[in-house]
């Protein structure tokens, strides 16, 4: 249930009107890590962890070919599910992997303070993977040059990101903590309150 709700949750927070690269997708895959799947050795925990945050991502990917969280929606065609690949789709989508991967690694190493840099890790290595894919494809000039050129474009989006990733990361695992906290005082609660009768 937790992962059907981050895939929705994560498309939904796409398609309202946000900053640039304002977006949950790096906190899903934090989330994911170090939430889902109890025994992450085996195959299946590893395939649900990795899955939740591409799931989230490429159900929004292809609903944003429908609405655009600025300018509303237009369902006068029907796009291919092909229409939302694009030439770095492998270097996003592959960025957001790695943040479900550092997740896995924070899976036993869960305070809040490795959380906060596991999403400034996940921030950096998204704008190193995505910028670099921008400049592979052939966005900007071959060489050195096109490839800082890339990278300095990219450093107003860079705040955004980091914000976003922080906001969200905050979020659901402070919320997540909440409710196991509020969970575990009811239940003791209603231990002691039996055991009293």
């Amino acid at each position: 249930m937790i992962a059907i709700f981050l895939v929705f949750i994560g498309a939904l927070l796409r398609l309202v009107p946000h900053m640039p690269n304002f977006a949950p997708i790096t906190a899903i895959g934090l989330f994911s890590g170090v939430y889902l799947g109890k025994n992450t050795s085996s195959r299946k925990s590893k395939i649900l962890i990795l899955l939740v945050p591409i799931a989230a991502l490429a159900l929004s990917d292809y609903l944003l070919l429908y609405i655009n969280p600025y300018h509303g929606a237009d369902f006068s065609r029907v796009h291919p599910l092909t229409s939302m690949f694009h030439s770095t789709t492998a270097f996003t989508w592959g960025s957001f992997l790695v943040s479900a991967l550092i997740g896995l690694y924070l899976k036993t190493r869960k305070t809040p303070v490795l959380i906060l840099g596991g999403a400034l890790i996940a921030s950096i290595q998204f704008f190193i993977i995505t910028n670099f894919g921008v400049w592979a494809v052939g966005m900007y000039s071959r060489g050195l040059d096109g490839l800082l050129q890339s990278y300095i474009m990219a450093i107003p989006f860079f705040k955004w990101t980091f914000l976003g990733d922080i906001f969200y990361t905050t979020l659901f695992f402070g919320g997540y903590e909440l409710v196991l906290l509020i969970k575990r005082k009811l239940l003791r609660s209603r231990f002691l309150f039996n055991s009293r009768s």
